[in-house]
């Protein structure tokens, strides 16, 4: 009898035909003004817990100081608009990221909390064959 283990990291994606939008615009701070308050006086902290929230390692953000372009919050402003189906491109996501890192970063936090769908921590199961 042998036995295999499997690690698995369900990611919810939406594939749909229909274009999509963010829930909030970039600069909707005043949407949830605690959140943005947060994030302005302690971006290390928010963008942790904000990654966090999206089921990714926590300490990825902190990456961010080794790169032109902040790798991290373009990857993860990438990773929620494919996971939720919203239109936009890589372009804009570094723009975004390059420009306006904290609004970007709110924006994300923003549209986990509007989301319909749950977001997936790591699960483990074993299979025994």
């Amino acid at each position: 009898m042998s036995a295999k283990m499997a690690d698995t990291q369900p990611k919810p994606f939406i594939s749909t035909t229909i274009p999509n939008q963010w829930s909030s615009g970039i600069c909707d701070c005043f949407e949830d003004v605690p959140m943005c308050c947060f994030a302005f006086w302690c971006i290390p902290c928010f963008t942790c817990k904000t990654s966090m929230d999206a089921g990714e390692c926590m300490c990825l953000p902190l990456l961010d100081a080794f790169g032109l372009i902040p790798p991290m919050t373009t990857a993860m402003r990438v990773s929620v608009r494919r996971r939720y189906g919203i239109e936009g491109n890589i372009c804009q996501d570094c723009v975004y990221s390059c420009c306006c890192g904290p609004c970007t970063w709110c924006q994300v936090a923003r549209e986990l909390k509007h989301s319909v769908l749950p977001v997936h921590s790591m699960t483990s199961e074993v299979i025994f064959q």
